[in-house]
């Protein structure tokens, strides 16, 4: 019975185009979808390895730098950097997890910091290559939105399918291993330095090629877009956090949680303050609606904070435990 709910949502999702002409839900659900394939590579790294990581935006950014470059200096279609944008993800993360892989807990994450802010600036002050704050802007390949959607989709179930072959596989054993006790592991004559690396890549590769993804979908990139601290390195771990750890479907729920409380903020309460202020005419109330709007980050705290004091395993990982909180069970006492 497991296999019939992802199946149903694939089928859903599938249809969803040909049922939904409005642009603004499709571009929701690109988005979604996006989010599912950042989601499901932090899941990897993070989820079952146990490296906590920060890093999901220096391999979003390359992705989709490398995607705008193809057009801008090689003259070459962006999509092909949905594939050399994971390659290029890659040649960042290699080197990287090479040296930082050393470290361990609260120091890895950090150093996943600062490669952030190293590629950032990388791509800001490298205006001959980057046109640094100036951005990449490209012509977009389609008018209509679905064929991005279902580019989108593919590449969803291609990562959530690939994650579940590869935690199924050696690798996921060992990775599961690392994340439950290093020394064990390391104890069992398990590599654990290659298969953190191995893991990174895997995450890096997922999250190019989103990047690359983005850069085709939006035509337009810039560093602070792409290489965002807030609005990918943190929403990748909120989306892992929300929809559950470990789990191979945590990202696909949380991706659709976390774009719709961003979504909530930002159309400040789905236009209720607009109709509010509308109505009462009041200049207060669209005071009120500017700074509600711009608080998707608090509102992204508190969730994550509900989330761990109520559902420390996320929505999927506690999905039994909110089965029982909506559906108790009641059972008959004993008669005398």
């Amino acid at each position: 019975m497991r296999k019939y709910p992802p199946i149903l949502l694939l089928v859903i999702l599938i249809l969803f185009p040909l049922i939904v002409h409005d642009h603004y839900h499709q571009h929701l659900m690109i988005l979604v979808l996006m989010w599912v394939v950042i989601g499901s590579g932090w899941n990897v790294i993070a989820g079952y390895t146990g490296q906590v990581s920060f890093g999901d935006a220096a391999f979003f950014g390359t992705g989709a730098y490398t995607a705008g470059l193809f057009v801008t200096k090689l003259g070459i279609s962006a999509w092909w950097g949905m594939l050399f944008g994971g390659i290029a993800a890659m040649a960042i993360a290699f080197p990287f997890g090479w040296i930082c892989f050393r470290l361990r807990g609260a120091y890895f994450a950090l150093a996943t910091l600062a490669l952030n802010e190293v590629m950032r600036h990388i791509a800001t002050i490298w205006e001959s290559l980057t046109d640094g704050m100036v951005g990449i802007l490209v012509m977009q390949t389609f008018v209509s939105k679905v064929p991005y959607y279902y580019i989108a989709l593919g590449l969803a179930v291609v990562s959530v399918i690939g994650v579940q072959v590869i935690m199924g596989s050696k690798w996921g054993y060992y990775f599961v291993s690392i994340r439950e006790d290093q020394d064990a592991a390391e104890s069992l004559g398990i590599n654990t330095h290659y298969y953190k690396m191995l893991s990174l890549n895997v995450a890096a590769f997922l999250t190019g090629m989103a990047g690359a993804l983005f850069m085709n979908y939006m035509g337009f990139i810039d560093p602070e877009v792409v290489f965002s601290l807030h609005d990918i390195s943190i929403m990748a771990i909120l989306v892992g956090i929300v929809g559950g750890v470990g789990t191979l479907y945590g990202p696909v729920v949380g991706a659709f949680v976390m774009v719709a409380v961003h979504e909530f903020f930002r159309t400040g309460f789905f236009g209720f303050f607009k109709g509010i202020a509308a109505l009462t005419g009041s200049d207060m109330i669209i005071v009120w609606a500017k700074y509600v709007m711009q608080a998707h980050v608090l509102g992204f705290g508190i969730l994550v904070v509900l989330v761990i004091l109520l559902l420390p395993n996320g929505i999927v990982g506690d999905w039994n435990l909110i089965v029982k909180k909506i559906f108790p069970v009641k059972t008959r006492g004993a008669t005398g």
